[in-house]
């Protein structure tokens, strides 16, 4: 884990790399920002505020994409389906 700056917010990111997938993951105060390999029903099972975003290769391509998937608990702090990955991440904080 590493800690990068979403404008003035320091949050946690991680990647790994599987059989050639690389699965990145960005925390926040609140929630997380997840790219499509992370599964969205389990954040649902525990009640985690999570939004994903696909086809992203690296930290910054996240924060651009869209978001394509929202838990309720996320859904709950303002994040929806359309807005960049910086924006639900900002929200989750």
């Amino acid at each position: 884990m590493e800690k990068i700056l979403v404008e003035d917010k320091a949050m946690m990111a991680g990647s790994m790399d599987m059989y050639g997938v690389k699965i990145l993951l960005i925390t926040s105060g609140k929630g997380a920002l997840g790219c499509g390999y992370i599964n969205l029903a389990a954040a649902e099972k525990f009640g985690h505020a999570l939004a994903i975003v696909s086809g992203v290769n690296d930290y910054d391509d996240m924060l651009a994409a869209e978001v394509k998937a929202v838990s309720s608990a996320a859904a709950a702090l303002g994040v929806s389906v359309g807005m960049s990955g910086k924006d639900a991440l900002l929200k989750m904080s």
